[in-house]
């Protein structure tokens, strides 16, 4: 499912979490902007909830890695994010 090792695309993945992080961060000034740089960890969080659902819905150790560290963490910054727009 993962394919080869792929430099150029694991590069280009990690730029678009480092902006997603500067994006959350300048977030605290600006709200508006937190949501926006919150929805590609969520897309990316639907993504492996299909995949989840494509392997049988296995509760396996990659389920529990899914869960800890996408799930989770897409979800709770995209709360956090939001709840600020109205505070």
């Amino acid at each position: 499912m993962m394919g080869p090792f792929n430099l150029h695309f694991i590069r280009d993945i990690s730029l678009g979490y480092l902006v997603g992080g500067a994006g959350l961060i300048y977030g605290i000034r600006n709200p508006g902007i937190a949501v926006f740089a919150a929805i590609w960890p969520a897309f990316h969080a639907i993504y492996h909830i299909a995949i989840f659902f494509d392997r049988g819905i296995p509760m396996d150790t990659i389920a529990a890695a899914n869960l800890l560290f996408i799930q989770i963490s897409a979800w709770l910054s995209l709360w956090a994010a939001w709840s600020r727009r109205w505070n």
